[in-house]
């Protein structure tokens, strides 16, 4: 820990990377790291390989800011949430710092700050400013509310303990916009993604004695309804509303014909080892994965027979 801040006192462009289709864990994390860089006077450059943001993410500090050229000055990056090397996007081979909480993280940095029992990597990123005695202000505090609100569920992860409270309690005494995060994160909802909810909901498919909730979403259904792979999310996590359900499984098509899958658990199945599997990771609750070459039918015979197998 106290080698870290050398490191990045000393460093003269730092670039803070939220992963590649970010989420608000990843660019809460970044955005808090980004204002501390700010704090320290340093050279920063807010960077995702992601050019489309999710709009719910503006309510987070500094997203005007994200950058999606790496820049070639940089000497140090700090990541936010990334499992692996390849979710950083394009980066130059420099000196990196990881910040993540992913079962499945690879230690990829020269420097691992990865805690695995954490709820977010917003967490871990507020345990090492607290550890540090690094000052809180209301950006950072709204940017980790961000975080610790999307990857808990909005603190229905089972994860979710005593210690998230008191987190979620010292950044709202630090000045974090809690309605206004709630009310991005968790409330609004485009029309795309309203209408593709219906339809997927109509489409569900309850597999293994209604123990899977399947969602299969073809590029031409998220065409039909101008909707982004993101807001299959929706669907995706109600499914898991069923009592009988303890696997939500999507598969959507992307526009180069490979296929993205992503997995949530109530707990009695791991998700991040069928995910794992299939060259992908994440938690016990959430992963993902993607899927070169097969058609829909044939990935979700493969993943269907994989879930089976736990």
């Amino acid at each position: 820990m106290e080698n870290i801040l050398d490191v990045i006192k000393k460093a003269r462009h730092v670039t803070v990377v939220a992963h590649i289709h970010p989420d608000a864990d990843s660019v809460g994390s970044a955005s808090a790291l980004y204002t501390y860089m700010l704090q320290l006077h340093k050279k920063v450059t807010f960077y995702c390989a992601t050019k489309a943001i999710d709009p719910a993410l503006k309510c987070i500090p500094w997203v005007d800011k994200i950058k999606h050229t790496f820049p070639k000055s940089s000497d140090l990056v700090l990541s936010a949430d990334c499992g692996n090397k390849c979710r950083l996007g394009e980066i130059l081979d420099v000196l990196l710092i990881n910040f993540d909480h992913h079962a499945s993280n690879e230690l990829f940095g020269n420097y691992n700050i990865v805690n695995k029992e954490a709820v977010s990597t917003s967490q871990v990123v507020f345990d090492f400013f607290v550890h540090h005695n690094i000052t809180i202000n209301s950006k950072i505090a709204t940017a980790l509310y961000a975080g610790l609100l999307d990857d808990s569920r909005n603190f229905l992860n089972s994860k979710v303990d005593e210690k998230t409270f008191n987190m979620a309690a010292f950044l709202c005494a630090r000045g974090a916009k809690t309605a206004i995060v709630a009310n991005h994160i968790s409330k609004q909802i485009p029309l795309s993604a309203f209408r593709l909810k219906a339809a997927m909901m109509s489409n569900m498919q309850l597999v293994s004695q209604a123990h899977i909730a399947l969602f299969i979403v073809p590029l031409k259904m998220l065409d039909d309804y101008g909707a982004h792979h993101r807001d299959c999310k929706l669907a995706l996590e109600e499914g898991l509303y069923l009592p009988s359900v303890e696997v939500s499984l999507l598969l959507c098509e992307n526009r180069d014909l490979s296929i993205k899958g992503s997995l949530r658990s109530k707990g009695k199945i791991d998700v991040n080892m069928i995910a794992q599997k299939f060259g992908g990771g994440g938690h016990i609750y959430s992963a993902g994965f993607k899927i070169n070459n097969q058609s829909l039918e044939k990935a979700s015979d493969m993943v269907l027979g994989d879930i089976d197998m736990f």
